[in-house]
């Protein structure tokens, strides 16, 4: 299935219903009295986070949402019965916001959250509420609210623990073959990822993480260029960057510290935060190089590239140096997650 990670619908939720203005008619009892009964309430649109859920192609097809509308009042005091909630189940990691104004609405980041998207409309109210001592035969009532359609955005930012940077081709898709169950297309040209893939690393039986593999950036792809630009926002919720670097390729035509250098710099004109994230350099493709070159290959780049933090190299086609990769990262998960805890257990203690 391709993936969609992008929609634009409109929503309504539902009308109230109408009051009623009707008086009590019985034989023998003259002047009854106002009896118009409320209306019932407008239906709200609730959204909600799916895990079972992948993608937002159903929004592509459909994209106009109405909930139902309250019903009218009625007389011999019967209120008219609520509009139905209307529920729209969407992927885990689904960004709500209004397509006019930007708005963020709503941020499903957890599987079942569940958050009103748009309020149905309050209910008319009928004659009844209007009698007085002054005004024993009333024909006031109101009419229920007419909520206005709305045009919102669904922007799907895939929810995982590391994610992958790096120029087409230089393995990144390979990389996440190598590391987990997750089968991309691979292939010796450019652009073979077309859409995020996502990878579940199983380090043993109860310690694993989620890896993202986005089409791979070129120069000039904050302002647009090539593919990448359009699936940066999914590496925002990742706690790791790895940029996988081709080391190969060492000639006049392709320089692999231009090319890394060129990566951050779209990194940081996209977005200053993803730009801070933690980030690691692995070279990559070190099978392809000899033996007796690959160390000084190594120092060559990362004196030139003026990394100091921290890098490994691997051969991600074989399997070599991604073991240990994998364990530097789940450790590295491990004392991010720790570290947060007890923020995230002060939150819920304020909250409650």
């Amino acid at each position: 299935m391709k993936f969609i990670d992008e929609a634009l619908i409109k929503i309504q939720a539902g009308k109230g219903g109408d009051g009623c203005a009707s008086f009590r008619r019985e034989k023998f009892i003259p002047k009854g009295g106002p009896d118009g009964g409320d209306g019932g309430r407008g239906g709200s649109i609730f959204a909600v986070a799916d895990r079972n859920i992948n993608t937002l192609i159903d929004f592509r097809f459909q994209r106009t949402h109405r909930a139902k509308s309250g019903e009218n009042g009625r007389g011999s005091d019967q209120y008219g019965a609520a509009g139905e909630d209307l529920t729209l189940r969407m992927p885990v990691g689904t960004v709500i916001s209004d397509a006019e104004t930007g708005e963020v609405i709503a941020d499903l980041a957890q599987d079942g959250l569940c958050i009103m998207i748009m309020k149905g409309g309050a209910n008319g109210i009928g004659n009844l509420h209007f009698k007085s001592s002054t005004n024993r035969a009333p024909r006031q009532f109101t009419r229920g609210e007419l909520v206005e359609e709305r045009a919102i955005r669904l922007e799907l930012k895939v929810l995982a623990d590391v994610g992958l940077l790096g120029m087409p081709n230089a393995g990144k898709s390979t990389f996440i073959r190598s590391v987990s169950a997750a089968k991309p297309k691979v292939a010796d040209y450019p652009f073979t990822t077309l859409h995020p893939n996502l990878g579940v690393v199983r380090v043993d039986n109860n310690r694993s993480f989620v890896i993202a593999d986005i089409p791979g950036l070129i120069e000039g792809a904050a302002e647009g260029a090539g593919l990448g630009h359009q699936f940066l926002r999914h590496l925002q919720r990742t706690h790791l960057l790895l940029h996988i670097i081709d080391l190969a390729p060492f000639d006049e035509n392709v320089d692999p510290v231009h090319e890394a250098k060129a990566i951050v710099q779209e990194l940081k004109k996209y977005d200053q935060s993803l730009f801070d994230k933690p980030r690691w350099v692995v070279l990559n493709k070190l099978d392809m190089v000899p033996e007796d070159e690959r160390e000084k290959r190594v120092k060559e780049f990362l004196k030139r590239y003026k990394w100091k933090g921290l890098y490994f190299t691997i051969s991600a086609i074989n399997g070599e140096g991604c073991p240990a990769l994998v364990h530097a990262i789940m450790n590295h998960l491990d004392q991010a997650r720790a570290a947060a805890q007890p923020d995230d257990q002060d939150e819920v203690e304020n909250k409650l």
